[in-house]
């Protein structure tokens, strides 16, 4: 293994970690935003939005050009794209429309970067740190929410929000550049054997992937797991406000989630690759994460609401690179860029659990139903995880 192969993964973390901001960077100052774009609460939240909405056609597409013509094109021609939308909506200034049309063209370089997850980690690293590997891009993309929900109301208070979004496209062309300049497609020789490396058309394997089991498996879990963070910390004020919690309890229960998924997020993909098992550790964070679940419904204090939330984004964050990889090395011969992008879609797509969490709302406005909905989904899916085995790669390394 060549030690370039930490440069290459740093700066697919950067552009990773930066449209995570250019997505999120909205969400905290919704109210401020409604008021410079003369808009309501609901075109703001399209803004958000259209990123799950522009991956569903684009998630495909994506995935053909990363493994036809390498993730260096993909992910280039998807940061230009980052970086000249991000720019475009900061000099939109409060004309709404152009911020909009500008924010589709950021969504949709999203899936050329997400869905080069397993690509970027199968052509430089040993498949015992393909996780690890994983995990640290998670870690990123989490690291990027983090940074857009804390600072777009710090940068609003002394400049306006054309202006902050200018100051995210300036980072966005940054990270693109480095990008440009610093990734390399492979290594001079492969960090595996070529049987191993090898792998068939986009379409080939695609035909033979949908027919895998463990994929399958892992699809549905994605959009589950996805799905329990997604609605969780969008409708977190209401799960825990009729308990007596305050809007701040609720704010610090999101963070929560979010610092202790980034934790998880590496240290069992680290696991995982040390232990050169897949299975065991993706059962065991949908087991672990129930409890956590449990106390995010029930907790009625302070400390245990806390400690529920960090046990919930520990293990459901974790369980998304942990699976990815998996699929990725169960598909084989399918390219890494499919199979990721077929995860991706299905994570995407599991905004509909969200609205789903919102119908089952009583009505004194609980969420218990949707979220023991949501417990007994996480065991269903422990229980059939379970009877997979580990790839035939990390038994036979």
């Amino acid at each position: 293994m060549y030690g370039y192969r930490w440069v290459v993964l740093a700066v697919f973390m950067l552009v990773n970690f930066t449209i995570q901001i250019l997505w999120i960077g909205y969400a905290p100052i919704t109210s401020a935003a409604t008021d410079y774009y003369g808009v309501s609460e609901l075109a703001i939240g399209i803004l958000a939005m259209s990123f799950m909405i522009a991956f569903i056609p684009f998630s495909l597409p994506a995935a053909w050009l990363i493994d036809t013509k390498g993730f260096r094109v993909a992910v280039g021609l998807g940061s230009v794209l980052m970086a000249a939308g991000g720019v475009a909506r900061g000099l939109a200034g409060d004309d709404y429309t152009v911020a909009l049309l500008c924010t589709v063209a950021i969504a949709i370089a999203q899936p050329f970067l997400l869905n080069a997850w397993t690509k970027v980690p199968a052509n430089w690293f040993v498949p015992h740190q393909r996780a690890t590997a994983v995990g640290l891009v998670t870690l990123a993309s989490m690291l990027g929410i983090a940074a857009g929900m804390a600072l777009s109301p710090l940068l609003t208070e002394t400049l306006s929000i054309g202006s902050v979004q200018l100051v995210y496209g300036g980072a966005a062309t940054v990270a693109a550049a480095a990008f440009l300049v610093l990734a390399r497609e492979r290594p001079a020789t492969p960090p595996c054997p070529p049987e191993l490396a090898e792998r068939v058309l986009m379409f080939d394997g695609l035909k033979s992937a949908v027919r895998v089991k463990p994929l399958l498996v892992v699809l549905a879990v994605a959009f589950v797991v996805m799905g329990i963070f997604n609605g969780v910390t969008t409708w977190v004020e209401e799960i825990v406000s009729p308990r007596g919690f305050s809007s701040g309890d609720a704010g610090t229960v999101g963070a929560i989630m979010l610092v202790a998924g980034v934790v998880g997020a590496v240290v069992i993909s680290a696991l995982s690759d040390r232990q050169g098992r897949r299975v065991r550790f993706l059962v065991a964070a949908l087991l672990f994460a129930v409890p956590g679940l449990l106390g995010v419904t029930f907790a009625s204090s302070t400390w245990l609401l806390y400690a529920s939330a960090f046990v919930l984004g520990f293990f459901i964050v974790s369980i998304l690179p942990v699976g990815m990889q998996y699929a990725a090395e169960e598909t084989f011969p399918a390219p890494e860029g499919t199979s990721n992008g077929l995860v991706q879609l299905c994570g995407q797509a599991s905004v509909v659990f969200v609205y789903v969490m919102s119908a089952l709302q009583t009505a004194d406005g609980s969420f218990t139903i949707s979220l023991l909905l949501a417990a007994a989904l996480l065991v269903a899916g422990a229980a059939v995880m379970a009877r997979l085995k580990d790839p035939e790669s990390l038994r036979h390394p």
